[in-house]
Formats: C-alpha cells, sequence, structure tokens
C-alpha cells in the first residue's frame, strides 16, 4: 500500500477518526479544539476535503451531518510510514530503524516485554 503523505493537522483528523470510527466534522472539531468555531470548522473541513482526495478518508453523506470513516486502518498507515522512513533513510532495510528504536531509551519494561512476546509469537523456537 502506498499512502500520500499526510501533514500533522490532517494526521490529527485522522486519530480522531481512528478513535471515533464515525464521527462529524463537528464531532472531530471538538476533539481537536477547546472552542470550535467558524474558522476551525472550516478548518477541519478542508483537511478533511485533502484526506478524502489522497484516498484516506471517506464520507457518509446519508445524513444531514456527514459522518467520516477512515479508509486506511492505522496500522497500515503506520507500516507505510515506517517502509517510507526506511527507503529515505536506509536504502529500504528496516533492521537499523528497528535497531535504533530498540536502542533507545525511552522503552519500559512492559513495551519490552511485548516486544518478546511479539518475536516469540512470530517466530517460535524450535524445540
Amino acid at each position: 500500500m502506498n499512502i500520500e503523505q499526510v501533514t500533522d493537522g490532517e494526521l490529527s483528523i485522522l486519530e480522531v477518526i481512528w478513535e471515533q470510527e464515525a464521527p462529524t466534522s463537528r464531532d472531530i472539531a471538538a476533539a481537536n479544539y477547546k472552542q470550535v468555531n467558524d474558522s476551525k470548522m472550516a478548518s477541519v473541513q478542508k483537511l478533511l476535503e485533502r484526506l478524502e482526495a489522497k484516498g484516506c478518508v471517506g464520507r457518509d453523506r446519508r445524513e444531514r451531518a456527514h459522518r467520516f470513516h477512515a479508509l486506511v486502518s492505522r496500522e497500515d498507515f503506520l507500516h507505510d510510514r515506517l517502509r517510507a522512513l526506511a527507503n529515505r533513510l536506509y536504502d529500504g532495510s528496516i533492521a537499523p530503524l528497528v535497531t535504533t528504536l530498540l536502542r533507545s531509551k525511552g522503552l519500559s519494561k512492559k513495551n519490552r516485554n511485548q516486544l518478546r512476546e511479539l518475536i516469540d509469537e512470530l517466530w517460535p523456537s524450535e524445540k
């Protein structure tokens, strides 16, 4: 899957849609701003239009207040972004990217245990 690059503003919209599943533009604005006004609603509408054009978001027009849904999952989005980063920085190799992440000091014991469980799940040791 090749997902077109999204801006930070567009990503904040996608995150609300992933969390709420089928929000209206007002729901999205309320999740992103403390005070919702006409200019903020216009910004949300513009970002939604861009995300629709990029194929990331779909619109249900059956109700007066249109509802939005993600056309790309959070997992697929992350996979695509990590693959693009690996291509740009490491000539397509994912190992240096993963190594850098694993060597970071921010990994909690819980995160390390989750990674061990994932490795065991994906590559069970032969007995």
